[in-house]
This record gives structure tokens, sequence and C-alpha cells, in this order.
């Protein structure tokens, strides 16, 4: 069986409310240098495209989706959300999907969500696949808020470990032409990157990582290294409840970290689970220290920024 086909058999579907969110929280981000704080909203979709299709290996987030939300549902959550805005400068917005999808998000919906959280936050951040997003859709994001940030799930820039253990098609070649695109029209870059996914040891998974950031560098003006956590329902939950997975170690993270200081980019983690045994953690006496040690300071240049995060939806 493909890893693929696995993925896909693994999913378990469920019905929400078409007009709830999902969730919404308020942590820590860089604006400008400094730590503020960022407000999270997930607004619920219909989800990835590629999740129905196919999936990638670490993802559950589509177990959170309806099986269809229209623009008055959309509507009524960004109309239920907006009051709970307590003066965070940034804001982003997840939809466990393609911001720029326009089967998940209508041109409408998108422009009424940019418009109403573009009003109140300094920069709003939003989430795509590299291959998903348009020119004209970015101009016409770009006339709704003062500063806008594309986030990417790269992943890995080694298309051996895309294709077989996070089981995506879609590499660098497709990242940079995105990024491109997103910096032409005044927007700004941010790279996810893994650190572990399934099927790579330790050593392994720590030089992807490294490598993969020094490969996106120049196409990225935020890279994030993401600790694979184990989400219900994927095929990492399926590996790790056989035991024939296990989160990276936070010292893993930590030399990524360490290694790639000398990146352009701003560098940051944020360990979903760090400290449990779902999320990246060591032997769990020295995990807060860990993560205590790394956020000393603000990310730049040579410095990086981690924050620590408990359970996400998906979880």
């Amino acid at each position: 069986m493909k890893v693929g086909e696995l993925v896909h058999e693994l999913r378990v579907d469920r019905g929400y409310d078409p007009g709830e969110i999902i969730s919404t929280w308020t942590e820590k981000d860089l604006l400008d240098g400094k730590v503020v704080d960022a407000w999270v909203i997930i607004f619920r979709t219909r989800g990835c495209y590629w999740a129905h299709a196919s999936g990638c290996s670490m993802c559950g987030y589509v177990n959170d989706t309806a099986v269809e939300v229209g623009d008055a549902d959309l509507a009524h959550q960004l109309t239920s959300v907006l009051p709970r805005h307590q003066g965070q400068p940034m804001v982003k917005v997840y939809t466990s999907g393609n911001f720029f999808d326009d089967h998940e998000l209508s041109p409408d919906s998108r422009r009424s969500i940019l418009r109403d959280l573009g009003d109140r936050c300094d920069k709003v951040v939003v989430e795509t696949l590299s291959h998903m997003v348009r020119r004209e859709q970015l101009e016409d994001a770009m006339g709704h808020v003062e500063r806008l940030e594309v986030a990417f799930g790269l992943e890995s820039t080694n298309e051996r470990v895309l294709r077989y253990a996070v089981n995506k098609m879609w590499g660098l070649r497709e990242h940079a032409r995105a990024a491109a695109m997103v910096r032409d029209v005044g927007g700004t870059v941010k790279t996810y990157l893994l650190v572990k996914p399934p099927f790579l040891t330790e050593r392994e998974a720590i030089e992807d990582a490294v490598r993969s950031g020094h490969e996106a560098d120049p196409h990225s003006d935020t890279i994030s290294f993401n600790p694979v956590n184990v989400q219900r329902d994927t095929l990492v939950d399926h590996l790790f409840k056989r035991r024939q997975y296990r989160p990276p170690w936070l010292w893993s993270v930590v030399e990524v970290l360490e290694r790639t200081r000398d990146l352009k980019a701003h560098v940051k983690s944020h360990p979903t689970a760090g400290g449990l045994r779902r999320g990246a953690h060591n032997c769990g006496t020295c995990d807060r220290r860990v993560i205590d040690a790394a956020t000393s300071g603000p990310s730049s240049p040579g410095k990086a920024f981690i924050h620590l995060e408990g359970s996400a939806p998906g979880f």
C-alpha cells in the first residue's frame, strides 16, 4: 500500500457546525523584532483539498473541518469572533487548508476576512500550499491589509522526504515561485519546515531540517521549524501507537536552531505539545529548562526564537 493510500484510509471524517469557528487563542510571536501578542483564529472550512484527496502523513487538521461551508457560514464565524479581539497587533488566520483555494474560501469570504481583520491588526498571516496561490489573489489581498505574510508548508527541500515521508508533491521549485510572487506584491514569506517526519532517524531528521533551512533561506523572510507532533487519525499516529515513531527530542530542535543561526531569515520554532509524549520532548526533567533557555530573547539573524505551545486542534 502506498503512503498516500494509507494516510487516506486512516482518516476519520467528522461532522461539525459549519457556522462555528474551530478555535481562537493568543500566543507570543515576533513583530518587527519584538515579542508581541498574536491572535490566532482557526476558521472552519471544508478543509485542505489535498487532505481529502490523499493527505500529509502528519496532518490531522482535516478531522476538525465540516463537510460543506458556505459564505453565510463563514460570515457568521467572522462576526462571532471579531468581538474577541483584544488589541493584538498580529493575527494568524488558519483554515485547516488553503486560504487562497477558491473552493475552500470564496473570493468574497476571503476579502471580508482580510478587510475586517486588517482594520484591527497591523499584520495578517495566512497559510496556503505554494501551488494554490495566484498573483491576482495576492494583489487583491494587499488592498485590504496593511501588512500580509503568507505561510507555506514546504516541510523539506528533499524530494524523497517529501514524497515518501510527508506524502507531498510540491517542493522547493514551487515554493520559490510562490515566494517571489508574494514579495513582488509587497508581502513577506514564512516557510514551515518539519523536524522529524516519519521514517527518518533522529540524525537524518536533524540533517534534513538543517539542509532544508539553508536551501529555503533565499526564499523566506521567516523560517519556522515545526517538530512533528502526533495528531489523531494520521499515519504518524498509526506508527506511534505501534511504537514505530517517536517525536523528536527537544535537543534535536535545539541543534537545528543552533546550526541555522547563519540564516538571513528570522528563525523560530513553535513545538506544539512540547514536553508531552505526543510532542517534541526529552526525558521529562529538562524539557522546561530547554524551552526557557531558548526563549531568552527575540529572533534576529543569528538568533532563534522558540515558543512552547499546548495542544492544538487535530491533536
